[in-house]
């Protein structure tokens, strides 16, 4: 059986070298038997898979064991932490400095992070510490791989490690080198971690880094719900969750002077609205997320506490917003009366 390399050549299986790889991963895990994987690992392969097909499958081979043993978790991510470390060191970033001048030429940072990591670049260098990749469970570190790393535009590589993202982060919010190792040292030991905007963000081109953003309600023209739609959209774009109140817009069977028409009420629109935080899925990495909140005096208020209902007419159903109803402490007063 052989495996392709990089560079296109078919060489034989090393068997050893794929059992010394994973014992050496499995180094004080409790409960946890290196042979049973690389057995396992060597019986799946193909022939002729890449060297990197041949990792991916080592690490699912792990992760199918964790369900019996805990510490198949560590030894899982053991083994993607070392797959990330090779996908960056094989684009010649070997140093944290150097993965934030490619994501400078890349567009991917911003210039003050440039900035500050060139002026510093020896201190934050030698802050880094790639052991503390050892901290993680596989799942975390696999979420951190698929979501939170910055990647080539073209190749979708990872440019960066777990590591060099902590260290982005902190320097996309600190003033000097010495509170960035600081707070690089926090969020690597995983004492403390900021919230997904932040860590999506921190240090980009676009820092966006609040969690949640409240909008008031759009006024009821057809301008005034387009910009709103617009507004959200942008917002969600780079992971921001949204709250906005809907009570302006008018009820069903209202008029409408310009057409002299009636009104079909909030339902539409909410749809609309519906749709579009499905679409701006935040970058591509989770979706979005929005809460419209109505007050209780508004005529649809019915029809709205339903939209989230499994059962009745689905073109009058929004199943990925969520639904708030304003009661406002008077309402509550005349319930008692």
């Amino acid at each position: 059986m052989r495996v392709r390399k990089r560079n296109g050549s078919l060489e034989p299986v090393d068997i050893n070298r794929i059992v010394n790889a994973i014992a050496k991963a499995s180094e004080g895990l409790f409960g946890v038997d290196p042979m049973r994987v690389a057995t396992r690992t060597i019986s799946g392969l193909a022939d002729g898979a890449t060297t990197a097909e041949l990792d991916q499958l080592s690490i699912r081979t792990a992760a199918g064991l964790i369900v019996e043993e805990p510490g198949y978790s560590r030894l899982a991510s053991r083994l993607l932490a070392t797959v990330i470390d090779k996908e960056v060191r094989n684009q010649k970033i070997p140093w944290f400095s150097e993965s934030i001048t490619v994501g400078h030429q890349l567009g991917l940072v911003s210039d003050e992070v440039m900035t500050f990591v060139e002026a510093n670049a020896p201190a934050l260098n030698a802050a880094i510490n790639s052991d503390r990749d050892r901290s993680f469970e596989f799942f975390g570190l696999r979420t951190v791989y698929d979501r939170y790393l910055l990647r080539h535009p073209e190749s979708r590589l990872v440019i960066e490690t777990p590591q060099y993202f902590f260290l982005r982060v902190a320097c996309g919010l600190s003033l000097d080198a010495d509170e960035a190792i600081e707070f690089y040292d926090l969020m690597s030991s995983l004492s403390y971690l900021p919230s997904s905007p932040t860590l999506f963000n921190s240090g980009t081109t676009h820092p966006q880094m609040s969690s949640c953003y409240l909008l008031d309600s759009p006024e009821d023209s057809l301008e005034g719900i387009y910009k709103r739609y617009t507004d959200i959209a942008r917002l969600s774009k780079f992971a921001g969750g949204i709250g906005v109140a809907w009570h302006r817009v008018r009820s069903t069977g209202s008029l409408i002077k310009g057409t002299n028409g009636l009104s079909n009420g909030i339902v539409p629109w909410l749809r609309t609205l519906d749709s579009s935080v499905s679409a701006v899925n935040q970058g591509g990495r989770r979706k979005g997320a929005a809460c419209v909140y109505l007050e209780t005096w508004h005529a649809d208020v019915e029809d709205f506490l339903e939209l989230r209902d499994n059962t009745g007419d689905h073109a009058r159903r929004t199943h990925n917003l969520n639904l708030a109803n304003w009661i406002p402490d008077l309402f509550m007063k005349r319930v008692e009366q």
